[in-house]
């Protein structure tokens, strides 16, 4: 009988054991909750819990009455505070002020505010904040004089056990898509600072307990491959920033994705209102020759080599002048024209690339000539024509002025 008494008793100890951690789970993650039994999906939800458990925090010892939490919730919808008070106060996190029929004051669960100041330090970096903490913790309870060999052995098997989940992950994103890495990118912070204190609290436990040999050879194996796995996240996030180490830029994969992906319509809409550079003005060749010269130069100059002997003759009576260049560019301006004023750019442009490139490029240099009565007049507009060549065309004029 009295073993059965003892069984019983130590059932319902058990129970309440457990009732208590889900009770502490409840009111932590009530801010988080949808309803009993699911997380919330939208992040208004959160803000609600947040703004209320900030209204409790600033009313004091006498909470707020449902009057007072709408009113503090009025920039949201009615249904939407309903079922968040209702969720609240079944979790625990807002409760009576006193345990009685009709209670009309409310006050708010510390547990969930630490809670939910948790989750906002979990979003921003990770858990590597919260590493830290856990690290100082447990080398404070190392050196008190208190702690047992049992304790320290759960505090690292714990620690053990969130490396090794720590190293699996960065595998993962290792191993994944570059995008999902560099949004994850904040668990690579601190690596080495991390490792150093691990490092340092297994040392501290093995020399107070030397019988916890096989539980730190454990940890040290965790903290290891944690170690070898940031470093190879953080190789390979380094290598897609490329030599701008700009994390912001777009990583070839993705490039390399939509051009494979990508319809001939999506390609060619590529280029679709993008404004490109004017062309440059004239410059006479006598002075870019006298700009180039009067450069800073990084490097000193060679010296000039030996003269030979022989009279110089000057230069070849063959070689172009720009009087030359100019006639030329008249002459194929006026084969452009026929004897009109006015033609279409993209009716001249209308043959091989090759060919067009060469002939848009005579066209900008008559235009740019001080000395030639010709002009391109350009449109603000940009054509995109998948099934033409060239693909994307801006329409404009070559006129006689």
């Amino acid at each position: 009988m009295s073993t059965a008494s003892d069984n019983a008793a130590a059932s319902l100890d058990d129970v309440l054991v457990g009732e208590a951690v889900l009770g502490v789970y409840r009111q932590m993650f009530a801010a988080l909750a949808r309803d009993s039994g699911a997380v919330v999906d939208d992040p208004e939800l959160v803000d609600v819990a947040e703004t209320l458990l900030a209204a409790f925090a600033d009313a004091g010892e006498d909470g707020l009455s449902r009057e007072q939490m709408r009113y503090v919730c009025r920039r949201y919808p009615s249904e939407v505070f309903e079922n968040r008070l209702r969720v609240l106060k079944g979790l625990g996190a807002v409760r009576e002020v006193f345990p009685k029929p009709n209670q009309l004051r409310y006050r708010a669960s510390f547990t969930s505010v630490v809670g939910l100041m948790f989750v906002r330090r979990m979003m921003l970096d990770g858990g590597q904040s919260e590493m830290h903490r856990l690290l100082a913790l447990e080398q404070l309870n190392v050196a008190d004089p208190r702690m047992t060999p049992e304790q320290a052995r759960d505090g690292a098997d714990g620690l053990a056990r969130a490396f090794r989940l720590w190293s699996v992950e960065l595998v993962t994103l290792t191993n994944g898509t570059i995008e999902e890495l560099r949004e994850q990118a904040p668990k690579l912070w601190g690596t080495e600072e991390i490792l150093l204190r691990a490092e340092r609290l297994h040392g501290a436990i093995l020399r107070r307990w030397p019988q916890l040999d096989r539980t730190c050879t454990d940890l040290r194996a965790a903290i290891y491959a944690y170690g070898d796995a940031s470093r190879r996240a953080a190789a390979r996030l380094t290598d897609s920033a490329g030599t701008t180490r700009n994390l912001t830029l777009l990583p070839p994969e993705t490039w390399r994705t939509f051009s494979r992906t990508a319809g001939r319509e999506e390609l060619a809409a590529v280029l679709d209102g993008f404004v490109f550079d004017a062309a440059a003005p004239w410059h006479e060749p006598s002075a870019v020759v006298t700009a180039v010269e009067d450069g800073p130069r990084a490097t000193p100059p060679r010296p000039a080599p030996p003269r030979p002997s022989v009279p110089d003759t000057g230069l070849s009576s063959e070689t172009g002048s720009d009087i030359t260049a100019m006639e030329r560019l008249r002459a194929m301006a006026e084969e452009v024209l026929r004897g009109r004023d006015r033609v279409a750019v993209h009716d001249v442009l209308a043959q091989d690339w090759v060919t067009a490139r060469r002939t848009l490029a005579d066209l900008s240099s008559a235009h740019l000539h001080p000395e030639l009565p010709y002009r391109l007049v350009w449109s603000d507009g940009l054509d995109v024509r998948p099934d033409g060549a060239p693909t994307w065309v801006t329409p404009g004029w070559f006129e006689r002025t």
